[in-house]
């Protein structure tokens, strides 16, 4: 463990002397005074839209799924399938079809390329960065869950925070298939979707103690964890993630993270899939 000149997110509290090396991904004191404030998500690039809203619960139970129906000046009515009341512009698909992030090997591409525009369902996990462990044990739980969304024809989709190569450093190490992996550097989807960042959010969110429930599946998929695929640009590790499904353009479900290692259930997930109406 590092010295008191660096500071760790919550889990270093965890007292686990075979994880003591691995599941702490620290930085130093200086790197997080140089961190810039967020993008502004108001531009008129990526359009307006309203940011999820959700109430922090810390209870064990889970959010009931709601069915919420909106409306715009564009649509009659659209349905959206989420953990709580959220609302976002009805073109944020579109907007977000247009953001360009890498493969692993480094080959730019855009969103709208990821899945059928039209009538593919798919299922957008947005991770921290390459170098959390907390978004290893999430690939982690993504990779044994691929098949079963496979099977029901749904694409899944996971994006890190950090150039290819960190994104490569977590695919071959931890492993995971590189054909479903995305990496984000300048984190353009995640100020597209609004998602939460900052110091607070990162280290001191109550949310994140329910990383302690799961934490023989953390333990197991920080085997091969290295730290060495923390982003360079040390303002990315202050990046919150989320979950998000879309039919076509259209967003049926959103989840931000309200801190770190608060991921969405899976299964209530895959439960939100198999409820999408055929065309």
């Amino acid at each position: 463990m590092r010295g008191p000149e660096s500071i760790c997110g919550p889990i270093q509290q965890i007292s686990c002397k075979p994880l003591s090396s691995s599941i702490m991904a620290m930085i130093s004191t200086k790197s997080l005074l140089q961190v810039p404030s967020p993008t502004c998500l108001s531009s008129a690039k990526y359009g307006q839209f309203l940011s999820v809203t959700t109430t922090p619960t810390f209870s064990p139970k889970r959010t009931p799924l709601t069915l919420i129906t909106t409306r715009s000046a564009k649509k009659p009515s659209r349905l959206i399938m989420g953990a709580s009341a959220s609302s976002f512009s009805a073109d944020i698909g579109g907007v977000l079809s247009d953001v360009s992030i890498f493969t692993t090997a480094g080959q730019p591409v855009m969103f709208k390329d990821l899945w059928d525009q039209n009538e593919g369902i798919a299922v957008v996990a947005l991770l921290r960065h390459f170098g959390c462990p907390c978004c290893w044990e999430l690939a982690s739980s993504l990779k044994e869950s691929k098949e079963k969304f496979d099977s029901s024809g749904v694409k899944l989709i996971a994006i890190g925070v950090g150039t290819p190569n960190k994104a490569r450093l977590l695919a071959e190490r931890l492993p995971f298939p590189m054909d479903c992996l995305y990496a984000d550097p300048e984190r353009k989807a995640y100020d597209v979707l609004g998602l939460y960042y900052g110091l607070g959010r990162t280290f001191f969110n109550p949310a994140s103690a329910k990383v302690f429930s799961r934490f023989d599946a953390l333990r197991k998929a920080v085997k091969n964890y290295t730290i060495e695929a923390t982003p360079d640009d040390r303002s990315g590790v202050l990046q919150q993630g989320g979950m998000f499904v879309f039919k076509g353009k259209q967003l049926l479900y959103a989840r931000k993270d309200e801190g770190t290692g608060d991921h969405a259930p899976l299964d209530d997930i895959f439960e939100i899939c198999c409820k999408v109406p055929v065309a």
